[in-house]
């Protein structure tokens, strides 16, 4: 006796949200169902963020960390909380540092981008245009008045740190640290980046 077995339904995979005729806008973020944690909005094309590498989630901590450490009394330090740019750009920078009277609830989900003071971005492999050419110019035009990039350069930080230029509303450089980071603005620090690397590989190359 044979049986007839009916073939099952096929595997869907992963159905992504279809953009509307002229992309999606700040405030899609809020409404959309089931996006993945940290989806920003650049250029009106939803941004998925690959899993985070072991220095990327070190450097995080580490910034969110010593720039809460000594921050004043009148400014407030956040991680991983997207900004409106504008209607078609909500970036989620790694870390900003904003004034505490734009805060207004615990219900809030996005900042205005003019109102931060330094918007701070670890580099991954897959955000490395992002956070080197179309971050900067969008921060920029928002009027950040600071941006620092923050790479992985063998394991150890490097950190590439702007400040915006008011003739031109571009960023300027103004330097590049390694072991130290000793800065004036937008805040007294002075970090030592050495800590980021993990202890056993320090132990290892001494």
């Amino acid at each position: 006796m044979s049986v007839s077995v009916e073939p099952g339904p096929e595997a869907s995979g992963p159905r992504w949200p279809v953009p509307p005729k002229g992309g999606w806008t700040a405030d899609d973020l809020d409404r959309l169902p089931n996006l993945p944690p940290h989806t920003e909005l650049i250029d009106g094309s939803l941004v998925f963020v690959s899993p985070q590498t072991i220095f990327h989630v070190r450097a995080v901590d580490f910034f969110s960390q010593q720039l809460e450490s000594a921050v004043p009394a009148d400014l407030e330090v956040i991680r991983e909380f997207t900004i409106d740019v504008d209607r078609q750009n909500r970036p989620e920078p790694n870390v900003v540092v904003v004034p505490g009277e734009v805060i207004l609830d615990d219900e809030q989900t996005r900042l205005p981008a003019e109102s931060v003071v330094l918007a701070l971005e670890v580099v991954s492999p897959d955000s490395r245009s992002r956070d080197r050419e179309s971050k900067p110019l969008k921060y920029a035009r928002a009027g950040i008045p600071h941006y620092w990039r923050v790479e992985n350069d063998s394991g150890r930080a490097v950190v590439y740190v702007f400040e915006l230029e008011p003739a031109t509303g571009a960023y300027t450089a103004t330097g590049i640290f390694r072991d130290r980071l000793k800065v004036s603005v937008p805040y007294t620090l002075d970090l030592d980046l050495t800590a980021i690397t993990p202890r056993r590989r320090t132990n290892a190359e001494q």
